[in-house]
């Protein structure tokens, strides 16, 4: 009886350890930041917004309008954002081992920082000092 306990006992061991496995392997991608390629592709990516939230992490109800915007970023350190008010263009760096991306738009003098939670190829997650965040996926 002893051993089909010890036994019992280390066949759920096992499975906790293999479900844990894979809840990782499929779990959120919140804190992976991959390379800097994946902002643009091969040459440009359109990003769309999947989600925004507040300061407080309350979500924001997008507009018809807000979710007709596009951010496009292109490799060779321009972006262009556009959607019913108009567009923006300006010049962007990325900090891969910092995981943060500053955005500075034509003509101004100043620039906005954001840290980067999350890159991958179809997913990138933009938050600001303030806690506010914007989830896009790539189009």
């Amino acid at each position: 009886m002893k051993t089909q306990s010890l036994f019992s006992l280390r066949y759920f061991a096992s499975l906790l350890l293999m479900l844990s496995l894979f809840v990782t392997a499929c779990g959120s991608d919140k804190g992976k930041v991959e390379g800097v390629n994946m902002l643009y592709g091969t040459d440009s990516k359109v990003w769309k917004t999947a989600k925004e939230t507040d300061t407080s992490g309350d979500k924001v109800k997008q507009t018809d309008a807000q979710k007709q915007e596009e951010l496009r970023i292109f490799a060779n350190g321009t972006y262009n954002m556009t959607g019913a008010s108009g567009a923006v263009s300006g010049k962007y760096t990325f900090d891969q081992a910092g995981k943060t991306i500053t955005m500075t738009p034509d003509g101004s003098a100043t620039s906005n920082t954001f840290a980067v939670e999350t890159l991958t190829d179809d997913k990138l997650t933009l938050k600001s000092a303030d806690g506010a965040a914007l989830m896009l996926e790539a189009e």
